[in-house]
């Protein structure tokens, strides 16, 4: 719960720690963002590649649009830093753990987007196995890790800032 004497700026978030509705709303998307992930990567091992296709792409657009939610409101509405720490007893650990998480949270984006790019150019509609595949594979494998590496920081740095 929102400790009580201190005003938050942003709207409080719904799983009941100082977070913002944007921090929890992302950290919950992660959570659901893994398991898709995994059913995807298994349709495209069953050769259904259209399904995969399409659920990359929603799955691609819903992220970006909770990305740019997020740091709209990270930027302009939220201070995390106040919420993490409303006592101004240190941030240390939930800054390395920040650090860490963006080790992934940037990149994988930019590689995720590189993968669906290079995909919509190289396969053909419907999409079908050719002689982009081992490629794809390859940066797909490091796409997914990536995705899931960003999860799983994620979820530590809203633990350390708004639990622990």
């Amino acid at each position: 719960m929102p400790n009580a004497e201190i005003q938050f700026d942003g709207i409080d978030g719904f799983l009941g720690t100082n977070a913002s509705l944007m921090l929890d709303v992302v950290f919950v998307a992660m959570f659901l963002v893994v398991p898709v992930l995994i059913y995807s990567i298994r349709l495209a091992k069953q050769g259904k590649y259209q399904l995969h296709k399409q659920i990359q792409i929603a799955t691609a657009s819903v992220l970006l649009a909770a990305v740019i939610a997020f740091e709209i409101d990270m930027r302009f509405f939220t201070d995390w830093e106040l919420r993490a720490d409303p006592n101004g007893e240190g941030l240390t650990a939930a800054w390395i753990a920040l650090g860490i998480h963006l080790c992934f949270a940037i990149p994988t984006p930019i590689l995720w987007i590189v993968i669906i790019v290079k995909a919509l150019k190289h396969f053909p509609k419907p999409p079908i196995p050719n002689e982009h595949s081992d490629a794809h594979k390859r940066r797909a494998r490091i796409g997914a890790t990536g995705m899931i590496l960003t999860s799983i920081t994620g979820w530590i740095f809203y633990y350390v800032a708004f639990i622990a």
